[in-house]
């Protein structure tokens, strides 16, 4: 099914009309099968003749991506793309070093590659990046992807949220539930940002209890929001997405949807950056209307970076240097530890405390407490104390991997409490608001 997709798609930018140079494919996940590599590249061949540049990329998350480079080589791939070591394997592509053995005694030259040149950068790339955090499953393969096709890019990012919210132990069991996912969502391709939409309703599943909510990316996409995808999704999680999402399933063009969103125009984002007193270049604009306000606050340099350091080892006994996340009486903190003299800024304890008190309470707590179902951020707040609210309407919007959660009221009645603020970091059964 998916050889034929990708045939007819091929087929189909070929006819457009469209110039090109040369054709890569790309299995983002490294879960190709190396006998499907070979059919496909081989058909990708007669189609484009002999003289286009074609070239297979691919990670190492499932442990056989030499296998496919060599069948890809082997079905008359031009090219494939490697990595260096410490960043090679893993989520990553394989190394230099493994390709040039695994070709030996073969006709392919890997571009005049010298060993002891190659050893040489590996090590002077290792002392560059000694200070970074590379978390180890970003080294490791995993059996399970080739099951649940998540790309190395977004793994490693999804696992890293994980891991400061305190959840990394759900990891495998998230993972495990991104195979239905993918199965009942119509095996869309599996590159941003329906990766991420895979992740986001197989963790909202495994937070949640299955389908029990369902993620905004990947409800428009089964509903055809996206577009069509390769294989029909399944018609129970197309109902329960539209009415959870409250919308109806379309074959429209989603480009002639987008076009029809104002949200979605050039001249909208060019006003909101000139608001924001920020340059309204294209580069600008793209950042803005892709990322919405997280690509203002980017821009304005409000958000947090994500680069983390501390010694490239996550596990043993050895004290390690970096962010971390602690719960003090259910509150969720952010801390950093640094060795030696590290440099890490201080803000005076006033401030602290200024910052960690909730602005919204008002009056006394109410009799029904609304806590949180998952670690994760306070995003917007839409409701005040004193607001009457009837069951289901949402009273605040948090942001837990990428995806925005509503918290709603359990039954209609008025806010007493708000005892969060927007952009706090929230524990898992915390404290959200109270109701009467």
């Amino acid at each position: 099914m998916m050889y034929l997709f990708i045939k007819k798609t091929l087929k189909n930018i070929l006819d457009s009309g469209i110039d090109f140079d040369s054709v890569c494919f790309k299995d983002a996940s490294g879960t190709a099968n190396p006998h499907k590599v070979y059919e496909t590249i081989s058909m990708a061949r007669k189609l484009l003749g002999d003289s286009v540049h074609l070239r297979l990329h691919t990670h190492e998350t499932a442990g056989v991506s030499v296998a496919a480079y060599l069948a890809a080589l082997e079905a008359g791939a031009n090219g494939i793309d490697m990595a260096a070591s410490p960043v090679s394997g893993g989520t990553s592509q394989p190394d230099i070093l493994t390709m040039l053995h695994a070709t030996k005694g073969t006709n392919y030259n890997l571009g005049d590659l010298k060993l002891d040149k190659i050893l040489k950068y590996e090590e002077r790339l290792k002392e560059c990046l000694q200070e970074y955090l590379i978390p180890p499953e970003a080294t490791q393969v995993s059996p399970l992807i080739p099951f649940s096709p998540m790309p190395g890019g977004a793994l490693t990012a999804n696992t890293q949220m994980m891991r400061d919210s305190g959840e990394l132990e759900k990891f495998d069991s998230v993972i495990a539930a991104m195979k239905e996912v993918v199965e009942r969502g119509g095996y869309g391709t599996s590159v941003t940002p329906v990766s991420q939409f895979y992740w986001q309703q197989a963790y909202a599943n495994v937070m949640f209890g299955p389908w029990k909510q369902i993620a905004p990316g990947y409800g428009r996409m089964v509903l055809g929001y996206f577009g069509k995808t390769p294989v029909e999704a399944d018609k129970e999680i197309i109902e329960l997405a539209s009415q959870k999402l409250k919308l109806d399933p379309t074959t429209e063009n989603p480009l002639d949807i987008a076009d029809r969103d104002e949200k979605k125009s050039i001249a909208h984002w060019t006003k909101v950056l000139e608001d924001e007193g920020l340059e309204t270049t294209d580069e600008n604009i793209f950042i803005a209307g892709a990322c919405d306000q997280k690509g203002i606050a980017f821009l304005k340099g409000e958000s947090p970076l994500m680069v983390r350091k501390g010694k490239n080892n996550c596990s043993g006994d050895e004290e390690m240097a970096g962010n971390y996340t602690v719960v003090v009486d259910g509150k969720q903190y952010s801390v950093q530890v640094a060795e030696g003299e590290g440099d890490i800024q201080i803000a005076p304890a006033t401030a602290v405390a200024e910052a960690a008190a909730p602005a919204a309470i008002a009056g006394g707590a109410g009799s029904l407490e609304i806590n949180s179902q998952t670690p994760g951020n306070v995003w917007k707040i839409t409701k005040n104390p004193g607001d009457t609210v009837a069951e289901g309407d949402v009273i605040m919007i948090l942001e837990a991997m990428k995806m925005e959660i509503d918290i709603t009221a359990p039954k209609a009645g008025k806010i007493a409490t708000i005892n969060v603020n927007v952009n706090d970091s929230v524990a898992d059964a915390q404290l959200l608001a109270t109701m009467d």
